[in-house]
């Protein structure tokens, strides 16, 4: 049995001159890897809440898919920037930036470290780098191009992109229809490429001291924990979950029901392939998607990455993640003293 033992801080509240550093803690790492566990852990730790970093749990109603902690092993903990925003809202990394940095300063003023936990490398970066000053999103632009995709189909929707912006088109899967409609929508309001909007930005902002801690298994491992994962949620509710969002209303090829899990459960009500395909689909694409999220967060700077064991417990990798903070803020603390110290 896995007994989690959190070791009891003394002085879990920040200084007041740490408070006016801005230290931010970040746990980031592929899908399945066990970040909701470990967080509630190093939270419990130093008494703060957890602040999510996923662009699918922000849905509301969207729980097994989006593999939401139930409310009975979150331990007390709050989890905020969950259940924002209705299935067919919209929502981006702007609006997500916007959400985090009002609970940072929450935090701030209570004299609380800011937790953030999450698989979404982009909205990560948001947070920590800032945001490019592309074009606001045009309803009626996207729309269209939303239309062009289901009509096109992924390789000539990507081509599109590709001949416009060969940069971004590079970074980016040719299946990530979100993502390719954002560029050419960027590209047809100004004429120019989103490489060049983030070039010219270049996520130099730095808003936050921000440590980040980067969590990851052997390859072998976390496939195996995904599948056993996808074989839970199959059990617990998720074909239910979809056929209800179905019902409700909300469509197929909409932003949140085009998720992992969601996508293939429908596709599988809709009878276009058998139980079996389905599992195999999702568990597949859902392996893909954690070597991109490991892509992602490989060109990421600045990472402190810890490789987590079979044997090892939630609560032992909470006590080294607890380790990094209390050097980290120590570091920080030490290094504002010397500033102030040449100042004078």
């Amino acid at each position: 049995m896995d007994v989690t033992i959190v070791p009891a801080l003394t002085m879990p509240l920040l200084s007041e001159r740490q408070t006016l550093l801005k230290p931010l803690v970040v746990i980031v790492g592929p899908t399945a890897v066990g970040k909701s566990r470990v967080a509630v852990d190093v939270a419990k730790r130093f008494e703060t809440e957890i602040l999510t970093a996923d662009s699918r749990q922000v849905y509301r109603g969207m729980d097994i898919g989006t593999d939401k902690p139930p409310v009975e092993s979150r331990e007390g903990i709050p989890h905020r920037l969950i259940d924002l925003v209705n299935p067919d809202d919209p929502f981006n990394a702007g609006l997500f930036r916007r959400h985090a940095a009002d609970a940072i300063a929450r935090l701030y003023r209570d004299r609380r470290l800011p937790l953030v936990v999450g698989g979404t490398g982009l909205y990560v970066r948001t947070l920590l780098q800032g945001l490019c000053e592309a074009p606001p999103a045009d309803p009626a632009v996207r729309a269209r191009l939303r239309h062009d995709a289901r009509e096109q189909g992924h390789d000539r929707f990507y081509a599109r992109l590709a001949a416009v912006d060969p940069v971004t088109a590079s970074r980016l899967h040719p299946r990530d229809t979100s993502k390719i409609i954002r560029a050419l929508e960027v590209h047809e309001l100004s004429g120019r490429p989103m490489s060049e909007f983030q070039q010219r930005h270049g996520f130099a902002e730095r808003p936050y001291a921000a440590l980040v801690v980067g969590l990851n298994r052997d390859r072998d491992s976390l496939y195996r924990r995904i599948e056993e994962r996808i074989d839970w949620q199959l059990a617990n509710g998720l074909v239910e979950e979809t056929r209800r969002l179905l019902e409700q209303g909300y469509r197929r090829d909409g932003a949140a029901m085009k998720g992992l899990g969601y996508r293939h459960v429908a596709a599988h009500l809709a009878g276009e392939y058998d139980r079996i395909e389905m599992i195999r689909r999702f568990k597949r694409d859902t392996r893909h998607f954690a070597k991109r999220q490991m892509t992602w967060f490989r060109r990421e700077p600045r990472i402190a990455w810890l490789m987590i064991g079979d044997s090892e417990s939630s609560g032992q990798t909470a006590g080294r993640i607890g380790a990094l903070i209390d050097r980290f803020l120590a570091e920080l603390e030490a290094t504002s003293e010397r500033r102030h110290s040449v100042e004078e």
